[in-house]
């Protein structure tokens, strides 16, 4: 039954290689762009415009020193990511490795998603002197990436590190 289902498909699929695919002629040739903003536009309201004062049209951080936002950061919160994406949607395979190591901490977890302003992207690069992300601090002090928290986390030292935060036992 099974080998016959299969027969059935496979000869399916080469049907429908050898004819060719027909496509509208209108669909052939156009590009599309599609934008979110129109600066300057006089006929857009107030409520429509970009509500974060921080950043201006070009993703940039206006009128931010990333070198004190990052300093703030890290002194604030006793564990930090500056990721791709936010701990419960990462946007990238090492960031996920990362925040899935800290949470079975049950630690809180604070994070920038670099992905969203190339300002703080290259900014954080040069406060750490690393040039990967995920960025992962604690208590103040750059540990590294996914690698080093996984390595951390193998050899128990990620335990020890965590344990002043309330990580668990």
């Amino acid at each position: 039954m099974a080998r016959l289902l299969s027969n059935t498909i496979l000869k399916g699929i080469s049907r429908a290689s050898q004819s060719p695919r027909i496509v509208p002629a209108s669909l052939n040739h156009v590009k599309l762009r599609f934008s979110t903003t129109i600066p300057n536009d006089p006929d857009s309201h107030a409520d429509f415009q970009p509500n974060n004062k921080a950043v201006n049209e070009s993703g940039s951080c206006s009128g931010i020193n990333i070198k004190e936002l990052v300093d703030k950061d890290v002194k604030e919160h006793p564990i930090v990511i500056y990721m791709k994406g936010y701990p419960d949607l990462p946007q990238c395979g090492f960031s996920a490795l990362a925040v899935r190591v800290l949470k079975q901490y049950n630690v809180p977890i604070t994070a920038r998603n670099i992905l969203e302003y190339p300002d703080l992207r290259t900014g954080v690069k040069a406060y750490s002197n690393w040039p990967t992300f995920p960025q992962v601090f604690i208590n103040g002090e750059f540990i590294g990436g996914s690698d080093i928290i996984m390595n951390m986390h193998q050899t128990g030292e990620l335990k020890e590190k965590l344990q002043d935060i309330g990580g668990k036992e």
